[in-house]
């Protein structure tokens, strides 16, 4: 095989001229330079000079070696860069798992701090519930997550992974514009208990938290509609349908709606980023501050940094 450091000295001395020249560019003693045109000639099994007492004369193996040495040489010296940039965390690949809401309120300042921060790094989004991300974490499918469990609905999270707590979003009752329970600055759900309930999808953590609360205070929630489009749940309530228990990354103000928060018990659904703690993707420290960043630009009232 032969060895590019050998190749590196040989295209050197054509260019150079001679032994010694070659040794001054390349940091090398003339004896060294000497020894490794030797060890290339024996590797490819011809003499690669014509050597005089004080000359030396390219051969036209060593002219064509050089020329199309060169060219690997130099190709060789852009894959070592862009290895180096690879795994520095310049160049690279993350792959980032969310939820809908904090895809809509965190995931873009995320993404444009990383994509400043490391403008030849690619970016892949992957959007769904935690209990569809988290697999892909464990697989190595996705670096990193953003998960959420509710308060009312505690879940673990598996031993393999590293888990970063970023927000607690309180829970708010969403209510039609001239709700009776709108007229107050906290609801109690009590007072909802004949109330219509648009939840999310029947089994998700969001439906079960609502079940919970209900339960906790005597009564089941007449549960009408159901979606797990915050969007959805927002047109449903302004048009007098129902209310609804919101997430603050789900609640955006609008004209027709309220959002209180609860009475008497504070809820709340913690948002968090997992990633395998033997993950060594240099850019997933990158992401996760561009993470932490984005959560420092949605903090409000009803948003508050873990």
């Amino acid at each position: 095989m032969l060895n590019p450091v050998h190749l590196r000295t040989v295209v050197e001395v054509v260019a150079a001229g001679s032994f010694a020249a070659a040794a001054r560019n390349l940091g090398y003693t003339a004896s060294a330079v000497s020894q490794q045109v030797s060890a290339f000639e024996r590797a490819v099994g011809v003499e690669l000079f014509e050597r005089g007492a004080h000359s030396i004369r390219p051969a036209a193996a060593a002219l064509f070696i050089a020329e199309r040495g060169g060219e690997l040489l130099a190709a060789f010296d852009g894959f070592e860069q862009e290895v180096q940039a690879l795994v520095t965390g310049r160049r690279g690949r993350i792959r980032l798992g969310t939820f809908p809401t904090a895809s809509a309120r965190v995931v873009p300042h995320a993404v444009a701090r990383l994509t400043h921060d490391r403008p030849d790094a690619e970016i892949r989004l992957d959007e769904a519930e935690p209990d569809d991300v988290l697999p892909l974490v464990l697989a190595g499918d996705l670096d990193v997550a953003l998960v959420y469990a509710y308060d009312l609905v505690p879940r673990t999270w598996p031993d393999e992974l590293t888990v970063l707590p970023l927000l607690d979003e309180a829970l708010l009752v969403l209510l039609p514009d001239g709700h009776p329970a709108a007229r107050h600055q906290t609801v109690r759900p009590d007072d909802l208990r004949d109330a219509r309930w648009i939840a999310s999808r029947d089994g998700t953590a969001g439906s079960t938290c609502l079940t919970r609360l209900c339960a906790a205070n005597g009564f089941t929630p007449r549960i009408t509609f159901r979606s797990n489009d915050y969007g959805v749940v927002h047109a449903l309530v302004r048009a007098g349908v129902g209310v609804a228990l919101v997430p603050a990354l789900g609640y955006e103000p609008q004209d027709g709606t309220q959002a209180r928060p609860l009475r008497g018990t504070v809820l709340r659904r913690h948002v968090s980023a997992v990633h395998r703690t033997a993950n060594t993707n240099p850019l997933l420290r990158d992401a996760l501050d561009a993470v932490v960043a984005a959560c420092a630009l949605v903090e409000g009232e009803h948003l508050t940094r873990a």
